[in-house]
């Protein structure tokens, strides 16, 4: 038996299983969660060092602020990504 025809087995499987493969969900959502985390990452360092001076992040003190925004976003994807 070679790989593919182990793969079309377990496609077969996941068929009669009513499975969805782990490996199809990608694309844009890996690549989405990853760049809100590093985007909301760099904002909190920058918040440290010098405050962004946005309304509610005046103060070095409030990098917790983006810290909640970044969980809050991060679900949101990943809710939007399960349902979609």
């Amino acid at each position: 038996m070679n790989g593919s025809e182990s793969h079309s087995q377990a496609l077969i499987l996941m068929a009669l299983k009513n499975v969805q493969p782990v490996a199809a969900v990608e694309g844009i959502w890996n690549n989405m969660t990853k760049i809100i985390g590093l985007l909301l990452l760099l904002a909190m360092v920058v918040q440290i060092i010098k405050p962004l001076g946005l309304p509610g992040l005046k103060r070095r003190a409030d990098f917790w602020k983006l810290a909640v925004l970044a969980f809050v976003s991060w679900a949101i994807v990943l809710l939007v990504r399960d349902f979609s």
